[in-house]
């Protein structure tokens, strides 16, 4: 049984369809299907139900797959162990935020695209939180406060935030003292996050309110400085109004825990090299440039 046609399996199984899996092997539609006949033909059942919403996987298909997939990765590591330090080769489909990738995250890309001539990198940049296997990503990178998920999280580097508000908001409302008195201000957020302060060693949870929201750092920086809100945000978008004086950190008393910038990947005991290297760059990348985010603390 040819080991692609098991990869291409898993990747069905995992992405719940046909379109999907070939978008994420970089392969057409009818590549994909031709390999999953294969399959179904060589062991004589279904392995998949063909749906108006992609494939699910039949009771043989569900016992199969945990199979595949273990012997996919074996080879993947048996792969690693002859040739540690080859060539990358295939695709790499990356999504990153469209707030920090293009100015933070693209020249390791770039770097890594060099390095590797073979490899073919295509980069989605958004801020909406993606499904990495349904769409078809290798594995996307996020930045902020992780919410629970099954996806695999490594850790890249920390990033720092603070309140801003513009002078002219605070001289028409006031500027907050402490988490409580946010009730009475207006927020500018992405969606219905909460805000978490540090009181001392103790963490204080803020639930916000406000009538403008956007789910873009930069749009929300703007909005500040036209004096509609107070924003909570990363210092490298805040730097530059900051310094110019377009904005001004409030409740300084109460800072924000730190962030962090994350590499994400779905789940799966062994990670793709590719995935490994990117993430092996970006941490190296931001370790030896603590000051790429524009930190003013």
């Amino acid at each position: 049984m040819d080991i692609e046609d098991l990869q291409t399996f898993v990747a069905v199984a995992d992405a719940g369809g046909v379109s999907a899996a070939a978008r994420r092997l970089g392969v057409s539609k009818s590549i994909v299907s031709r390999r999953l006949f294969r399959i179904e033909a060589e062991l004589g059942v279904q392995l998949l139900a063909r749906t108006t919403r992609g494939a699910a996987l039949t009771e043989a298909g569900i016992t199969f797959r945990e199979h595949a997939a273990r012997a996919s990765a074996e080879i993947d590591a048996a792969r690693e162990t002859i040739f540690p330090t080859g060539e990358l080769r295939g695709r790499l489909r990356v999504a990153m935020p469209l707030s920090f990738g293009p100015t933070h995250f693209a020249p390791v890309l770039a770097e890594m695209a060099h390095q590797h001539p073979k490899l073919h990198i295509h980069t989605s940049y958004s801020d909406r939180f993606v499904d990495l296997i349904a769409e078809g990503f290798d594995c996307a990178i996020r930045v902020g406060y992780l919410q629970d998920s099954n996806l695999i999280a490594k850790r890249i580097g920390p990033i720092y935030g603070k309140l801003v508000a513009s002078p002219e908001y605070i001289t028409r409302r006031g500027s907050p003292q402490t988490p409580d008195d946010l009730v009475a201000h207006q927020a500018l957020m992405q969606g219905t996050e909460t805000w978490q302060f540090m009181n001392g060693d103790r963490i204080v949870t803020v639930q916000p309110q406000g009538r403008f929201k956007a789910d873009n750092a930069a749009a929300l920086a703007a909005a500040a400085v036209a004096g509609l809100g107070i924003a909570w945000l990363p210092d490298c978008i805040t730097y530059d109004h900051v310094a110019s004086g377009a904005l001004v950190p409030i409740m300084t008393r109460y800072p924000p825990p730190s962030a962090g910038a994350y590499v994400v990947r779905p789940p799966g005991q062994h990670p793709e090299r590719k995935v490994r290297v990117l993430t092996e760059m970006l941490i190296e990348y931001f370790a030896r440039n603590p000051d790429v985010w524009g930190l003013d603390r």
